[in-house]
């Protein structure tokens, strides 16, 4: 593990005691050198945006399809990790909850579905047996497979919405493990299409947008969740914005926040693929495109369903603090937006 990731795991109010419980005023000359390292070494972090006020987007993974650690991995962003799990490191998904009318939505079904759901149980005040409605993206890996958790060998779910583009609801109906989920009713098929409004409760409309992609089994969609008194976009997968019928810097004005694709930081951060493959919008030529608004636009960005290898997942990276002087943002676990 990095030295910042260690440091950043041992506290000071952990580290103190420690110290004088197993040497007494002997621990005085290195308390105070450990002291004075952690306030050199660990930077302040960023807070956590929390809102309250119903209803809510709640931020339960950040982190691309693949997770991280990364299968195959060996490089130091997982090495360790694989050692000592991060808890903070779950795979890219929005929850919703509009507690006055009694409602909770998941975005994106993830490989880390158990955990993602849980906690927007405890959220919710532990009263949601299941969700109300799923919201898909589109048939990439970690956007929808978590749909596995709801048959009969886990949740055993009873008639779940999921939100889906004709494509894709295709290939679930197609397709097995996910046609059995709709042949034993552990989930109900609802058919979205390109920028027609959902009225998902008395106070949420949920619009989906068609983005390019790489849609080798589905159509690929963007999501604007409007509520009450403001509204957000979640791209969590585009390929390079000049590829989209639409410009960024519009979309952006119309909402009060934004998840953006920030799979990698730059080209030099996956040397072993070719990027043509996988064209993402690097997080820096997002900046740079969003550079000339003002900083109310960009800080509205919160970059999201970053890569293992991308070293914005760092907060005591180079590229992180980089984000954060441009006037831009990265989403964490345990964020919260109230619409």
């Amino acid at each position: 593990m990095c030295p910042h990731v260690v440091f950043k795991s041992l506290k000071m109010p952990v580290i103190v005691p420690m110290l004088w419980h197993s040497f007494g005023w002997f621990s005085f000359p290195i308390t105070v050198v450990a002291v004075a390292l952690l306030t050199a070494i660990v930077p302040d972090t960023d807070p956590v945006f929390l809102d309250t006020t119903p209803p809510v987007i709640h931020v339960l993974g950040t982190v691309q399809d693949g997770g991280s650690p990364h299968i195959g991995c060996d490089r130091i962003c997982c090495r360790n990790l694989f050692l000592r799990p991060a808890t903070d490191r779950q795979v890219v998904s929005l929850g919703l909850i509009d507690a006055d009318n009694g409602k909770s939505f998941l975005f994106e079904a993830t490989p880390d579905l158990p955990t993602q759901w849980h906690h927007l149980q405890k959220l919710g005040g532990g009263k949601m047996k299941w969700p109300d409605g799923i919201f898909l993206t589109h048939a990439h890996m970690g956007h929808y497979s978590g749909l596995m958790h709801l048959g009969r060998e886990a949740l055993g779910s009873h008639g779940v919405p999921v939100y889906a583009m004709p494509r894709m609801m295709q290939f679930l109906q197609e397709n097995g493990p996910w046609s059995q989920l709709v042949e034993l009713k552990n989930i109900t098929l609802m058919p979205l299409q390109n920028e027609q409004r959902v009225q998902a409760s008395d106070a949420l409309e949920i619009t989906p947008i068609e983005v390019p992609h790489r849609d080798e089994f589905s159509e690929t969609v963007g999501y604007r969740i409007v509520g009450p008194s403001r509204s957000v976009l979640f791209i969590p997968d585009i390929n390079k914005w000049d590829q989209w019928d639409r410009l960024l810097e519009d979309e952006l004005r119309q909402v009060d926040r934004a998840y953006l694709d920030a799979t990698f930081y730059d080209v030099d951060e996956v040397g072993y693929r070719d990027m043509a493959e996988i064209p993402h919008p690097f997080m820096i030529e997002t900046m740079d495109l969003l550079q000339d608004l003002t900083q109310k636009e960009r800080s509205k960005v919160h970059f999201i369903h970053m890569n293992h290898t991308n070293p914005c997942l760092e907060e005591a990276s180079a590229a992180y603090r980089e984000v954060r002087e441009r006037g831009f943002n990265i989403a964490r676990l345990g964020d919260s937006f109230s619409l």
